[in-house]
């Protein structure tokens, strides 16, 4: 009786390991990237009783197996400028600083931290490449990604302008019409160029450029470019020609001390598609544009879809400042859970093949949204249920075996 004790007691034992896998699951049902564990039973061998085959009674049930079922998780969108989810294969590569073990994790919910290092929730720091002037190169090593949140990015200077123009060709001469453009010298100061169009007669306007007088250290007490253009009896402008090239507009001796500084007004598009029209349409201005800008500080940091991870400025410039690294492990059910959401190689896992996101087999990163737990609460529930079943039922031998015991001995001492 004492064998059919003993596997009784190795079914109540994996029983309650099982139940705890469960507990577990069900524990974990909204943790971020968490994958479901599952258990596998296997049978010790049998004794043998008598000759040959005889009857094989088994001994049993061996110490059972967990592991982790690594299937995709719904995603949910969360809005969050640095929230992360991996759809597809791979893990976030992350560092634990206090060991600097690198670890892996399928929890994208990342923050910065006071130093601009992206990191955890609970602290590790998220490895990839940072870039070097915008542009990322994801073959070096990774690195922590580490955003200049005080940096400042230099002005830039306005070289070229241009806005979408019609000219009413119906306007009594001495018409004027004003489209001012906004454009920034060499400090980051704002100017307004105000361009006046006057009516001078059938198809032709005089244009005069100003800007205010308060912007020059001496006023220039006269437009700083004139000109004139002509239209043919479609409304398209012959004059200048495309050909030409842009007006160049020379503004000097700014009152901020900038630097002097050419303007191009651009007539044409680069296909030679006309800018300024003449219709029998009212005069109106659109789509001013110039390719200067102040100087800016960070705003914002935010992952984009594909883990770049871009900084926006005050000055509305969006600059990319690092990539996340996704790593692939052939055999993920070897990983090792260390807590935070975190999992760490085995002596049995594969090495791990680093890469960016949606390159060698690689998932895609999906921004501003989490991976959610992989558990099923329906399942779990059903599954505790059948274990439980089971316990009950193996403790019920344990009783009977220990009924039959205590008679046993009655009639050993009757």
């Amino acid at each position: 009786m004492f064998p059919t004790l003993s596997t009784a007691l190795s079914a109540l034992t994996a029983d309650s390991t099982a139940i705890s896998v469960t507990g577990n699951n069900l524990a974990n049902l909204n943790t971020t990237g968490f994958k479901e564990g599952t258990v596998q039973f296997s049978d010790l061998m049998s004794e043998m009783m008598g000759v040959g085959l005889g009857t094989q009674v088994g001994m049993g049930v061996g110490q059972i197996q967990t592991s982790s079922i690594y299937t995709q998780g719904a995603t949910t969108t969360t809005g969050a400028p640095l929230d992360a989810a991996i759809q597809g294969n791979g893990f976030f590569v992350v560092n634990n600083p206090s060991t600097n073990q690198q670890l892996y994790t399928r929890d994208g919910s990342f923050q910065l931290d006071s130093k601009g290092q992206l990191e955890t929730a609970t602290g590790q720091l998220v490895q990839g490449w940072s870039a070097v002037g915008g542009v990322v190169n994801s073959n070096g090593p990774v690195s922590n990604i580490t955003v200049p949140i005080g940096s400042v990015i230099p002005a830039t200077v306005t070289s070229n302008m241009s806005a979408t123009i019609n000219l009413n060709s119906q306007s009594p001469v001495g018409t004027t019409f004003t489209a001012p453009i906004q454009i920034f010298d060499s400090l980051g100061a704002g100017h307004t160029a105000t361009i006046t169009f006057t009516q001078a007669g059938a198809g032709t306007w005089n244009y005069d450029v100003n800007m205010p007088d308060a912007d020059f250290a001496v006023p220039p007490g006269a437009p700083i470019t004139s000109g004139s253009l002509s239209f043919d009896g479609s409304g398209n402008l012959i004059n200048p020609a495309a050909a030409g090239g842009p007006i160049p507009i020379a503004i000097n001796g700014l009152a901020d001390g900038a630097n002097n500084m050419t303007v191009n007004w651009n007539l044409f598009d680069p296909n030679g598609n006309q800018f300024i029209t003449q219709y029998a349409q009212a005069s109106g201005t659109s789509n001013p544009q110039q390719d200067g800008s102040a100087a800016g500080q960070v705003t914002q940091v935010a992952l984009a879809n594909g883990g770049l991870v871009v900084a926006t400025y005050s000055n509305g410039a969006q600059v990319t400042v690092g990539q996340l690294a996704l790593a692939s492990i052939a055999n993920p059910q070897s990983l090792i859970s260390v807590g935070d959401n975190n999992l760490q190689v085995s002596a049995l896992s594969a090495a791990p093949a680093i890469g960016a996101a949606n390159t060698g087999g690689l998932g895609q990163i999906a921004a501003g949204s989490l991976e959610a737990s992989t558990v099923d609460i329906a399942h779990e529930f059903t599954t505790l249920i059948a274990l439980q079943q089971a316990y009950q039922a193996n403790s019920k031998i344990v009783n009977t075996v220990n009924q039959l015991t205590q008679a046993t001995i009655a009639l050993m001492q009757g």
